[in-house]
C-alpha cells in the first residue's frame, strides 16, 4: 500500500480535479482507493471530500475521510492518525493537502512519516518557477508538478519552457493542462449560495453548470442579438429592467440574476417558469453582485460529476499516468 500527497502552494490551483482524475484512473485499472482529506476549518461538511466519498465510492464516514484538526500542534501526527483509519484494505490512498500552503514544514513531515509519493499542483502563472526550491525538499518522493489552467494557445510553448527550466532542476513535469471554462465554473445552485440569494422558481435546475456570465447593459435595451452572443449563460440584470429580463429568456441562458432584491414582472416569471429558467433575487446592487460573483469564480470547487468526463479527456492527452504509475510502484 502505497501513500500520493497531492499539494499546492496556492488556493483553487486544482488538487481535488487532480485527485479524482488520478483516483479514477487508478480504480480503472484496478486499485482499491482511499481518499483523505483534512481541513483546518470546522464546517458541516467539506463538499469535496463528500464529492470524492461518493465518485470513489468509499465506506468510511465522511468525518474519517475528512477530519477537522483545529489544535495546529503536531498536526502530521493527527492527520497519521486520520490516515490510519482510512488505508486498511486500500492499494493506494491519496491525501489531499489541508490548505493552500499544503507544501509547508508539516506536510514534508507527514511525507516522511508515511513514505508518500508527491504531486504538486500548480495554477499558471510567471512567478511559477519561482517555488522550485519548495518542491525540491521533498526529494526522490516527488513525482512532479502538474500545471494547471494554461491558456489553450499558449499550451506547448509552455510545456517547453517549463520542461527546461523544471528539468535543469530536476523536477518533472508530469502534466500541462488547458484551461477549460467547464471545469472552473458554479452550478445554479452554487451561485445563488454565493450570492445569498433567494431562488424564485426553478428547483430541479439547480446542478446545471454556468458556463459563462453577461452584465445587462444600464440603459438601452439591448435585445436578443446582445443575449445571444454567449451560451449556457448567467445574466445580472437590474430587478426593474422587464425588458431586459424578457429579451435573456429569448437566448441560451441558464439563470437570471436580479439584482436590488426587486422581485421580477409576472410577466417575467411566468416566461421563466415556461423556459424552466431558475431567477436567483438578490439583495445588492449590480456592482456589489458582480463583484461577489468573480470572488465566488475564485473559489470554484471540482465536486461535479459533470466535469468529470471533461477532466477525463483533458488528462488522459496531457497527463503522465505511466510516470504517476511507476513512481507508485504500479503496474498500468
Amino acid at each position: 500500500m502505497v501513500a500520493l500527497y497531492v499539494a499546492s502552494s496556492e488556493a483553487g490551483a486544482g488538487k481535488t480535479a487532480i485527485c479524482a482524475g488520478v483516483g479514477k484512473h487508478l480504480l480503472d485499472n484496478g486499485n482499491r482507493v482511499g481518499f483523505l482529506k483534512v481541513t483546518t476549518t470546522d464546517k458541516t461538511i467539506d463538499s469535496d471530500a463528500a464529492f470524492m466519498k461518493d465518485f470513489l465510492a468509499l465506506e468510511e464516514p465522511i468525518d474519517s475521510i475528512c477530519p477537522v484538526i483545529t489544535d495546529p500542534k503536531n498536526l502530521a501526527g493527527k492527520i497519521k492518525e486520520a490516515y490510519d483509519k482510512v488505508s486498511p484494505g486500500k492499494d493506494v490512498v491519496i491525501i489531499e493537502g489541508a490548505g493552500e500552503k499544503s507544501t509547508g514544514e508539516d506536510s514534508h513531515r507527514l511525507v516522511e512519516d508515511l513514505d508518500a509519493r508527491v504531486i504538486i499542483v500548480e495554477g499558471y502563472s510567471n512567478k511559477l518557477f519561482q517555488t522550485v526550491s519548495g518542491y525540491k525538499n521533498f526529494g526522490e518522493r516527488l513525482l512532479g508538478i502538474v500545471v494547471n489552467k494554461v491558456p489553450g494557445s499558449q499550451l506547448e510553448r509552455v510545456h517547453s519552457e517549463l520542461s527546461t527550466q523544471f528539468g535543469e532542476a530536476g523536477v518533472s513535469i508530469l502534466g500541462v493542462l488547458p484551461e477549460d471554462r467547464i471545469l472552473f465554473t458554479l452550478t445554479v445552485g452554487e451561485l445563488a449560495e454565493h450570492l445569498g440569494g433567494e431562488i424564485l422558481n426553478g428547483d430541479g435546475k439547480l446542478v446545471v453548470l454556468v458556463e459563462n456570465f453577461m452584465l445587462g447593459a444600464m440603459a438601452i435595451d439591448p435585445g436578443p442579438e446582445y443575449f445571444g452572443r454567449k451560451t449556457n449563460k448567467a445574466v445580472v440584470v437590474r430587478g426593474e429592467r422587464a425588458d431586459m429580463q424578457l429579451a435573456a429568456l429569448e437566448t441560451s441562458t441558464r439563470c437570471l440574476v436580479l439584482s436590488g432584491d426587486i422581485a421580477p414582472n409576472p410577466i417575467v416569471l411566468r416566461r421563466a417558469e415556461d423556459k424552466k429558467v431558475p431567477i436567483i433575487l438578490a439583495k445588492e446592487d449590480v456592482i456589489a453582485t458582480v463583484a461577489r460573483i468573480e470572488e465566488a469564480l475564485g473559489k470554484v470547487r471540482f465536486n461535479q460529476e459533470k466535469k468529470v468526463s471533461k477532466l477525463a479527456g483533458i488528462l488522459e492527452q496531457h497527463f503522465n499516468f505511466p510516470a504517476v504509475y511507476q513512481g507508485l510502484g504500479l503496474a498500468e
